[in-house]
């Protein structure tokens, strides 16, 4: 039985997609090319309202695209370019970029915690403060020979001796800062101090109550903090599919600000709202706002809102105005690969998996399973084209992996997010609770363990743009053929076959 579905409401996408082609055009290429990058998106609004208005009333699906999207297109691609523009210009002429090759005296402000390299490096970003004495402004990269991991952190103001590069990467960065011997920290702000004691006091939770490899992976799952992952580890989980359960995003989000509105039950839908909103603002301060944070937070925060103005949430004009607000308020995720895949991925679990569940459900699939499944598929397919363009490589058991672990990842997160909050002040109750993580924790490393030494689960591609066109193609050729039955025998062969070369390489080895 067909059941009729609310048609979409898409009115904001051309928007929202045209200030994130126009602020990484301008990031990215010269400003000639933000002209034409507008004028292209105009074209194509222009395009899709000559279609809705030529289209048959019968074949419309949502809302008209009408004359005034094309103005709105229009509107946000020229104060987007005008913006983006003026801003890279600041970025290509900072003052900075005339001490290039000079060592000097830079005092700078972190804005994450810092990465552990190899060699004992550390690189973090930070925004610039001063530069020889004198103000300076503008966004770094750090790298730092020989510091002590866990004596600078976010929020903290470091002074050391520094030599200046010019950036790597075209990401509004405006300089490249080699650190020269030991740094002198200053006192971060308060908010920030107590996020990093809450950070430090559930790593220091779990290493007391859980073995070395599973202490190391809860506050990655529950808070993104990877320092303490092991090389094996993060490698079996890049080669499984895993890595992004150690990202915190949108699923982290949900789940938190999930058990927060719960509170409705007892003070109405309202004041949990404002009670899940605070929530939302003290798990961004903990977890740090990196790319996915940011996008999962600001998407969480107007579906709160909505909740307070008894407005119907629609997923689609959430995200549209998420993109549109962190293209205002942090245009360098314009071009961060992080931003990029929560998006799609986002953008999947709403149109794709709720369609592709509701048909596996209506051949008589248990409806949990048809909606793991689905999600498995639909995250996968979207994200596998930009994963193999960065890395190279292609997870061929990525979805198998991820729903052999779905079930366990809601009570890593619900219970490690409960311990993070008592650890800072009731260490016990927080080792309490974190041993109920240890089963869970145990299965997802050796799920990740085992699907990685499986012969054949992660496959070479070829990397860069060629990469993302090959997987993407294929992609988009096995859900275009899935429809005819020796597509899908052909896939079940390869996994039959896969299987067989498993077993035969652990006969081998044993």
């Amino acid at each position: 039985m067909n059941i009729d579905r609310p048609a979409l409401d898409v009115r904001l996408v051309p928007a929202a997609v045209t200030s994130w082609a126009v602020t990484a055009a301008g990031i990215l290429w010269p400003a000639g090319a933000l002209a034409v990058v507008v004028a292209a998106a105009i074209a194509a609004s222009a395009l899709l309202r000559w279609y809705s208005v030529r289209a048959p009333a019968a074949d419309r699906d949502g809302p008209e695209f009408g004359a005034a999207a094309v103005l709105a297109v229009a509107l946000v691609g020229g104060c987007f370019a005008l913006s983006i523009g003026l801003r890279a210009h600041d970025v290509r002429h900072h003052p900075i970029t005339a001490r290039v090759g000079t060592t000097v005296t830079a005092t700078v402000t972190p804005t994450e915690s810092p990465r552990v390299l190899g060699g004992g490096r550390l690189l973090f970003r930070a925004a610039l403060r001063q530069v020889a004495g004198a103000p300076a402004d503008g966004a770094v990269t750090v790298f730092a020979p020989g510091w002590r991991s866990g004596e600078v952190t976010a929020g903290r103001p470091t002074t050391f001796r520094a030599r200046i590069g010019r950036p790597t990467r075209s990401d509004l960065t405006v300089a490249v800062l080699t650190a020269v011997g030991d740094p002198t920290v200053g006192r971060a702000p308060a908010a920030q101090r107590l996020a990093g004691h809450i950070r430090s006091a559930f790593a220091a939770a779990a290493r007391l109550t859980l073995p070395p490899d599973q202490a190391a992976m809860l506050p990655a799952l529950v808070l993104g903090d990877t320092s303490a992952v092991t090389a094996p580890a993060a490698s079996d989980f890049r080669t499984a599919g895993l890595t992004h359960l150690t990202a915190v995003s949108g699923a982290n989000v949900t789940i938190v600000c999930g058990v927060a509105l719960l509170s409705a039950l007892l003070v109405g839908p309202r004041i949990a709202a404002v009670f899940a909103f605070l929530v939302l603002i003290a798990f961004v301060l903990v977890v740090e706002p990196s790319a996915s944070v940011l996008r999962a937070a600001v998407m969480g925060g107007i579906g709160l809102l909505a909740v307070l103005s008894h407005r119907r949430r629609q997923a689609i004009p959430v995200l549209s105005c998420t993109v549109i607000a962190l293209m205002v308020g942090a245009p360098q995720l314009a071009v961060d690969v992080g931003f990029a895949l929560s998006v799609v991925a986002t953008t999947a679990l709403v149109l794709v998996a709720p369609v592709w569940s509701a048909r596996l459900t209506e051949r008589g699939w248990p409806r949990p399973l048809a909606a793991a499944v689905s999600v498995a598929v639909a995250a996968q397919l979207v994200t596998a084209p930009l994963i193999a363009g960065i890395s190279g490589r292609f997870s061929v058991l990525s979805v198998a992996a991820n729903l052999m672990v779905a079930a366990v990842i809601p009570p890593i997160t619900v219970i490690g997010t409960a311990a993070a909050v008592l650890a800072s002040w009731w260490p016990a109750g927080a080792g309490l609770l974190i041993r109920f993580t240890g089963p869970e924790l145990w299965w997802l490393l050796q799920v990740a363990h085992r699907v990685a030494a499986v012969p054949g689960a992660s496959v070479p591609v070829p990397s860069g743009v060629a990469g993302v066109a090959v997987v993407a193609v294929a992609g988009v050729a096995l859900v275009l053929g899935w429809r005819w039955r020796w597509v899908r025998l052909a896939v079940a062969a390869c996994g039959v076959a896969l299987l067989a070369w498993t077993v035969s390489g652990v006969v081998g080895s044993s």
